[in-house]
């Protein structure tokens, strides 16, 4: 049996919780803190719809959440090893602090990979930081020579 669980709207305000801590990881520390009501809210919304493209899964821990991880399936122009052109993304995985190396990340990341599975999406992405790194590769991540670019309205 996994560790792992999926999320559920009232998880929502604890993955804003441990989004935070994974983006002051590497970051560093930064206190604004008000994109978090909206983000919440947001995650409430998409959270409560089992059937919608994006979904979570997390470790519990008394009071709380101990590890996440978050992801979304995409849907882009088919081309060549993707002909449907749906691929997934995963984003926000976090740990606390205190309760990393006990294999939680691990357990809710093999959880969405298989959710991604069963939506039958073969293509999955993420971004990873130097501390994730091993744990994708163990996983069969690899990097890849696309370019990414950004442009903020």
């Amino acid at each position: 049996m996994s560790l792992a669980r999926r999320a559920t709207p009232d998880d929502a305000e604890e993955l804003v919780r441990l989004r935070k801590v994974m983006l002051d990881s590497y970051l560093g520390p930064h206190p604004d803190v008000s994109w978090q009501p909206a983000a919440t809210e947001i995650l409430r919304r998409k959270l409560a719809d089992p059937d919608g493209d994006l979904t979570a899964f997390v470790v519990e821990r008394p009071g709380g959440l101990a590890a996440c991880v978050v992801g979304t399936i995409e849907y882009r122009l088919g081309g060549p090893g993707n002909p449907h052109g749906v691929s997934g993304y995963v984003f926000s995985v976090a740990t606390d602090p205190d309760l990393r190396r006990r294999g939680y990340s691990r357990a809710c990341m093999e959880a969405l990979l298989d959710w991604f599975r069963e939506r039958g999406v073969r293509k999955i992405d993420l971004r990873a930081s130097a501390d994730g790194e091993p744990l994708y590769t163990s996983l069969g991540f690899v990097r890849t020579p696309d370019p990414a670019m950004r442009l903020t309205l």
